[in-house]
């Protein structure tokens, strides 16, 4: 089991230390919003993540609680990964992130109705959302690309 090495108490640090590279939000951004829950899902994202850095942030993420994994039922040598409740609770955090992105980043690649529903509802998209992750019903961001 990995270790989380902590710099210190102050809880930007704490966050910092967990998800503070460039890879492990984009994991959690696959996981909550685009419904990847698969090592090679993962692999296939935009982004390109080497192998090793990925098993590497999926193991550190697992040892801070925010995500857990099992075997697939279908297919017993496959690994499916999800969000703990933990995990789930970046929900609002990640919405900020993606309206600061979506406001300063002229090229950004957000669905336009997913931003709007972000600045204007965005309460009712948490519930969504969370829903979604909790098995409720399911919610992809990609399903709302159409409308850039």
């Amino acid at each position: 089991m990995k270790k989380i090495k902590r710099r210190s108490d102050c809880p930007i640090s704490y966050a910092l230390d967990i998800f503070g590279d460039k890879w492990t939000l984009l994991i959690i951004r696959d996981l909550m919003f685009e419904g990847k829950r698969t090592y090679g899902e993962f692999l296939n994202s935009d982004e390109k993540i080497a192998t090793n850095i990925l098993a590497d942030r999926l193991e550190t993420l697992q040892c801070a609680g925010l995500i857990k994994s099992e075997t697939d039922k279908q297919k017993k040598s496959r690994i499916i990964y999800s969000l703990t409740h933990k995990g789930i609770d970046l929900v609002p955090v990640l919405l900020e992130i993606v309206k600061w992105s979506a406001k300063y980043d002229l090229k950004t690649g957000a669905p336009k109705q997913f931003v709007e529903k972000i600045k204007n509802d965005k309460e009712n998209l948490m519930n969504e959302i969370t829903a979604g992750l909790k098995g409720e019903n399911k919610f992809y961001v990609r399903s709302q690309k159409t409308n850039k």
